[in-house]
């Protein structure tokens, strides 16, 4: 009966977002109370399973989260994407230019929250498009696509990764070497197979693009901050007098780095508490917050700084909530006793091969997304029903996050709030943003797979 209750528990909760329009928050409470009661927890455990659910995941990746989204928003204020962007174009040229922005937007910028990307990057991409000929607006729409979405769900410390990392109990470290070497590969091929798709007709100019007045004022909103003093009062663009962009850059890279270094001496097996202090992902993001806060406060300003802040504070909140619920629902999960029957379902001891585990993650996590039109909901539910039965699996757990972070990357469709604005910011038509990035969220999620089975397999 506890697969039964489960299986109710995930449809209502699907049910709560798409058809009745309940908070994604409000809707995992209600289904994680619903399973803890039917499965006969009670009512005290119940709660109290909620309550150190999410007080558990809330240990792992709290700081983690609330860290990232600030140092992103510091990032964002002092303009690091949009001059990278620039620089891209002038040092490769327009045509290479899609293959080094979905490189970069990979692996620099998942501390960016994704909508702020897009706003940033989206007219940028449009203004280099017509150098690629009829079909650049598409190729420069798939770039965005792949590149942001694709570091969000594999690369340290996107949002989407840290939360499937956390309720996996995944070391960061390990995260961000595994991610490190499925992300930037996925988004590189899958723009370079949309592109070959593109030179065979795939994108229709007339149909697929279409420039609108709500697209101009979106541009305007996105660059018009540009140049301000750090006095102005305008939230949006970039502020004061901003920092060269390599150093710009070192607050996201310099914890990279530290991250990456502690994982390769944890698994070399060096055992130096100097490399494991700063080598701790907490640590290592707070490095670079205080660097990017310094940096800002020297180049925008007190004020622009802390309007920066400002954003990034209320940002964090939504995002907790949403991963502390999905402990939570991972925790009821675990107290059922549902972890034993799927365990044995799915061990190695059952003989279900590696692969095949893999698919059924990755299809949990595709599913919700479809049903459900948030990225970041699927991979936490997807994450927390697949969590309390990790143990049992013969699944390295950071590869095991990656195949449910491809899932949750499937499809991404009219259902998500992303899909309008990328719409809009791109000028593109609803047929052309089914193209450009419902049908390469798609495609990435497909062409991370094998890449992901060749790791488990040497792992």
């Amino acid at each position: 009966m506890e697969a039964v209750h489960t299986s109710i528990a995930i449809l209502a909760i699907i049910l709560l977002i798409i058809v009745l329009h309940v908070d994604p928050v409000i809707s995992l409470v209600l289904g994680s109370i619903y399973l803890g009661l039917a499965a006969g927890l009670g009512f005290a455990d119940t709660i109290g399973t909620i309550a150190k659910g999410f007080g558990d995941i809330m240990a792992e990746v709290g700081l983690l989260i609330g860290f990232g989204v600030l140092l992103g928003s510091l990032l964002y204020a002092m303009g690091a994407l949009q001059r990278l962007v620039e620089l891209l174009l002038r040092l490769l040229g327009a045509r290479r230019l899609p293959y080094a922005l979905a490189a970069a937007l990979t692996t620099i910028f998942p501390s960016i929250y994704v909508d702020v990307q897009l706003v940033l990057a989206a007219p940028l991409a449009r203004s280099s498009a017509p150098q690629l000929g009829p079909n650049g607006l598409g190729m420069m729409g798939g770039s965005l696509t792949a590149g942001i979405l694709v570091g969000y769900v594999f690369v340290v410390p996107g949002l989407g990764t840290v939360a499937i990392a956390g309720l996996l109990g995944v070391p960061l470290g390990t995260m961000l070497v595994y991610g490190l070497l499925v992300g930037p590969v996925t988004a590189v091929v899958t723009v370079l197979i949309f592109g070959w798709l593109l030179k065979l007709g795939f994108w229709n100019p007339a149909k697929d693009e279409e420039v609108s007045e709500a697209l101009l004022a979106e541009e305007g909103l996105a660059l018009g901050g540009a140049g301000e003093s750090e006095d102005s009062s305008s939230d949006d663009g970039v502020h004061g007098d901003p920092p060269p962009l390599a150093v710009a850059l070192l607050p996201i890279l310099v914890p990279l780095l530290l991250i990456a270094t502690g994982a390769i001496a944890a698994a070399a097996g060096e055992d130096s508490t100097v490399i494991a202090f700063f080598g701790d992902p907490v640590l290592a993001l707070f490095v670079g917050l205080l660097g990017a806060y310094l940096l800002a406060r020297r180049s925008m300003g007190n004020d622009a700084t802390e309007r920066a802040l400002e954003k990034g504070f209320s940002t964090t909140g939504q995002i907790l909530l949403i991963t502390g619920v999905g402990g939570s629902l991972g925790a009821v999960i675990g107290a059922t006793g549902l972890d034993k029957i799927l365990g044995d379902l799915f061990s190695a001891e059952s003989g279900t091969p590696v692969l095949l585990t893999l698919l059924l993650a990755w299809f949990v996590a595709a599913v919700l997304h479809l049903a459900i039109g948030s990225i970041s909901v699927a991979a936490i539910t997807a994450a927390g029903i697949i969590g309390p039965i990790l143990g049992d699996l013969d699944v390295e757990p950071a590869i095991m996050g990656l195949a449910i972070g491809a899932g949750a990357l499937f499809a991404l469709q009219v259902n998500s709030n992303f899909f309008w604005m990328f719409q809009t910011l791109l000028g593109v038509s609803t047929q052309g943003a089914l193209k450009a990035l419902t049908f390469v969220t798609a495609l990435a999620s497909v062409v991370s797979m094998p890449l992901i089975a060749v790791l488990a397999l040497i792992a």
